[in-house]
């Protein structure tokens, strides 16, 4: 799988059981359908996804699925400023450098656990760039 932002290759990490696909470049993470509510073990995760509302006055690039090639829609994860791409057939979500972190929160209602904290030790702050 490439990276739709840098379309580089990215790396395949295992997090509990789960493959999470990330660019060593940008700091995105995509999270194929149904693995956000596997990493933090809660079936309302995936209602709280579902929510995500259509942002169609975002400025930022489209991109393309890296699963079926086809753009992906710019969704606001609810009331937040987090920009979350989402392929419109399901295949995933594509989250930007510490868009997981912010989502994880959102979504657990800014709960800790193991899960989280290794999540945000890995993805929560963008790269640093040269």
């Amino acid at each position: 799988m490439h990276c739709p932002v840098c379309k580089i290759p990215v790396i395949t990490l295992e997090i509990e059981r789960v493959e999470v696909d990330h660019c060593v470049r940008c700091g995105g993470v995509w999270l194929d359908r149904g693995e956000l509510a596997l990493l933090l073990g809660d079936s309302e995760s995936d209602e709280e996804i579902a929510r995500l509302e259509p942002a169609p006055d975002v400025s930022e690039a489209p991109r393309n699925c890296p699963i079926c090639d086809r753009a992906m829609e710019k969704t606001r994860a609810g009331k937040s400023v987090v920009i979350v791409d989402r392929c419109t057939r399901g295949d995933g979500l594509w989250l930007d450098a510490g868009e997981l972190d912010s989502v994880v929160k959102m979504v657990s209602g800014g709960r800790g656990g193991r899960v989280h904290r290794l999540l945000a030790g890995l993805f929560g702050a963008p790269p640093e760039t040269d």
